[in-house]
């Protein structure tokens, strides 16, 4: 079965496709001995790939994680001011090279999937998906009934009307404001805090309880462990369009 080239060297644990992109149109990779600068060039599983002269290693297993990412911790894996990256949370754990599905807000805490499966990882993000993403919100004032509808109907964002969640009050704190267990299937930036603050009810602290029904419960800040058979099942199912 045919694949990209940039996909194949991905898969490897190389770089990222991207970065095998750029390695490509920079000539730095063959096939059967020929120097192929075309990023769309298609590779049979019989084809010799070297990248820079060396073979490609094996592909490495697949590695299936979920991180309880902690507020103030970068979900990128490099930062020029030197900041800690989920990186840096994993290293210990040597394993073979994994990305985030997806992103966290740098002061947002919680559920945080990592994997080298770069198809599945793909799927999980694409917007036709809808994987759901459940969330706790601390937000100030409790909001009414007509504002949780509106919520679970829509917002009206610069970038177009959010998708229907759901949305209910977890908790009533002493000081008038409130918990919010938020659940959407959307992957736009900074969406939950964006909703809530045109709404007038702004975020003060944000975590993510679960993706794709993946929970943090039982993990520490920081912690990660890997997935269960079953969540893994679950995810593919998902990728699948099985809801």
């Amino acid at each position: 079965m045919t694949q990209r080239l940039a996909k194949l060297i991905a898969s490897r644990g190389l770089c990222s496709r991207r970065t095998a992109e750029e390695w490509i149109r920079e000539g730095l990779v063959t096939v059967n001995a020929q120097v192929v600068d075309n990023v769309a060039t298609n590779v049979d599983p019989g084809d010799v790939v070297k990248v820079d002269g060396r073979m490609l290693p094996d592909e490495p297993p697949k590695v299936y994680l979920l991180l309880y990412k902690p507020r103030g911790v970068l979900t990128g894996r490099d930062d020029p001011q030197g900041r800690t990256t989920v990186q840096h949370l994993i290293k210990d754990l040597r394993l073979p090279k994994v990305e985030p599905v997806g992103r966290l807000d740098f002061d947002t805490s919680g559920a945080l999937l990592l994997t080298n499966d770069g198809d599945l990882a793909h799927k999980l993000t694409h917007p036709s998906t809808r994987v759901p993403k459940r969330y706790l919100a601390k937000v100030w004032r409790v909001p009414t009934d007509r504002t949780l509808a509106q919520l679970q109907k829509g917002v009206h964002l610069e970038d177009g009307r959010t998708a229907p969640c759901k949305a209910r009050v977890a908790e009533a704190t002493d000081t008038g404001n409130a918990w919010l267990e938020i659940t959407v299937t959307e992957g736009r930036n900074r969406l939950v805090r964006r909703m809530l603050q045109a709404l007038n009810h702004p975020v003060s602290k944000l975590r993510r309880e679960s993706f794709a029904t993946i929970s943090i419960r039982g993990l520490e800040r920081g912690q990660a462990r890997p997935l269960t058979k079953v969540e893994i099942e679950r995810l593919r199912d998902l990728a699948a369009g099985k809801n």
